[in-house]
């Protein structure tokens, strides 16, 4: 669990997104430890209620389920709407949930399933709840990004991945996508008081990746005793919430509690102002 645990979030509402297992559920967890309120989101009912009975154990806070698959933008939509209308504040957004695929598939909206679980939804979710964010200031929005960011770019001319499809540096654009909506994301949030980072939280052994068949599975498999545990790689997911170290600090990147550089992809100002006007149209936000 966190080093951060001092820190008390008692009168703090929470949102973990991809909360049924891994980095999500051990961030929702370390967040109910702390004493705050937390709404998972989860895209399975049966997997997203055993995950609720754990965080529940953790803490004197309330606990919420709620069912999204951050894919369909109809149901991030919905789910906004169903905790928007709960009528309570919302301090902490962790946008966690993501996807890794080897073979190029497609969401009910026609876009490319990575692209669209791991950048619009969090997008569309970040969006929808912006001005609840706002009102209940000071808040944070987390979001889970990669060192695979590193290794791709983002072609504008083949945002859905038509042409040239390969699954690792498909990941890649959307962990990229993930650094330069934040960095947008703070410059638009400038004085009030709702900050936004995002974060790597290394090679973690989870759940992660193992939905696809033939030679990722196998290497996630060889890789995994390597790898650091769910709770390790929730750290710095846990202390961009929580600590007061990062109060009002905005727009970074962050690995093991501690600022990294990006790519200079990832800092490319003008190529975010674009990816955040394609996002805009792509989601009709």
């Amino acid at each position: 669990m966190s080093s951060n645990q001092h820190v008390d979030m008692s009168d703090k509402t929470c949102i973990v997104t991809g909360a049924n297992s891994g980095i999500g559920k051990e961030t929702a967890m370390a967040l109910a430890e702390m004493g705050a309120d937390v709404v998972l989101i989860c895209r399975d009912r049966g997997r997203g209620e055993a995950a609720m009975a754990d965080v529940v154990t953790q803490g004197d806070g309330t606990t919420d389920l709620l069912l999204a698959d951050l894919g369909s933008q109809q149901q991030v939509r919905r789910v906004a709407a169903e905790f928007l209308a709960m009528s309570r504040p919302l301090h902490v957004l962790v946008n966690n949930a993501g996807v890794t695929l080897n073979k190029r598939q497609e969401t009910e909206d026609g876009i490319e399933a990575t692209f669209a679980i791991n950048h619009l939804g969090p997008f569309l979710l970040t969006e929808l709840l912006l001005d609840r964010l706002k009102e209940s200031a000071p808040s944070r929005i987390v979001t889970v990004s990669s060192v695979a960011h590193k290794f791709s770019d983002i072609d504008f001319d083949d945002i859905n991945s038509t042409k040239k499809y390969g699954g690792m540096r498909v990941y890649g654009k959307s962990k990229l996508a993930n650094i330069m909506f934040t960095r947008e994301l703070a410059r638009r949030l400038k004085g009030t008081g709702v900050t936004a980072n995002a974060v790597h939280p290394g090679p973690v052994a989870s759940n992660f990746g193992r939905n696809n068949p033939g030679l990722m599975r196998t290497m996630i498999k060889v890789m995994a005793p390597m790898m650091r545990t769910p709770a390790k790689g929730a750290q710095t997911s846990i202390y961009l919430a929580t600590s007061l170290d990062v109060e009002g600090v905005t727009g970074k990147y962050f690995f093991n509690n501690k600022e990294k550089k990006p790519s200079s992809a990832a800092t490319n100002d003008a190529s975010a102002k674009k990816l955040w006007a394609i996002s805009e149209e792509m989601t009709s936000a």
